[in-house]
C-alpha cells in the first residue's frame, strides 16, 4: 500500500469516496459499475454486517430521482415488500428503477431467493409500466443481473 495513503484515517477516505461516488438526484446512472459505486458509497455510514436492501428511483431519462433504504436485515436477508416498493415508486413518479442489496459474506454470486425476489418485483411492477433495469448484489466486488442477461 502507499505509505501516504496509510497516514489518511479511514473516515477521510471514506468521505473521499462518498464525495466521489454517491450520485445526486438529475445525476445518470451510466453502467452497472458506477451504479454499484454509487450504492457503496450510500452505504458507506450503514453497518457491514448486515444485509441492506436499496432502491434507486430513476425518471424517463434514467436519471436518479433519489435513492432510499428499503429494508435491512440479518446478516443473510432483509425483508423486501413487493408492495412498499410499488407504492414508493408510484409517490415518487419514477418511471425505472434499479434494486440492490449487499452480501455481508462478500460473496456475490445470487441467492435462489435473490432471484425470486428479482422476477416477483419484475413481474408486479411489469403491470405498473415500471421497469427494473438492473438488480446489483454488492460484495467484495458486485453481480449486475442485467450485465448478466437476467433481465
Amino acid at each position: 500500500m502507499n505509505s501516504k495513503l496509510k497516514d489518511i484515517p479511514d473516515n477521510v477516505i471514506r468521505e473521499e469516496f462518498v464525495n466521489r461516488f454517491q450520485l445526486k438526484a438529475g445525476d445518470a446512472i451510466k453502467n452497472a459499475a458506477s451504479a454499484a459505486n454509487h450504492l457503496r458509497a450510500f452505504l458507506a455510514d450503514y453497518p457491514r454486517d448486515v444485509e441492506h436492501f436499496i432502491l434507486i428511483l430513476l425518471n424517463s431519462q434514467n436519471k436518479v430521482i433519489s435513492t432510499e433504504l428499503v429494508a435491512s436485515g440479518t446478516i443473510n436477508s432483509s425483508a423486501v415488500y413487493p408492495r412498499r416498493i410499488a407504492i414508493r415508486v408510484l409517490e415518487k413518479e419514477a418511471t425505472s428503477i434499479i434494486l440492490a442489496h449487499n452480501h455481508p459474506s462478500g460473496e456475490t454470486t445470487p441467492s435462489n431467493s435473490d432471484r425470486a425476489v428479482t422476477k416477483k418485483l419484475q413481474t408486479g411492477l411489469a403491470a405498473l409500466d415500471i421497469e427494473i433495469l438492473d438488480h446489483i448484489i454488492l460484495g467484495e466486488s458486485h453481480y449486475s443481473f442485467a450485465d448478466q442477461g437476467l433481465l
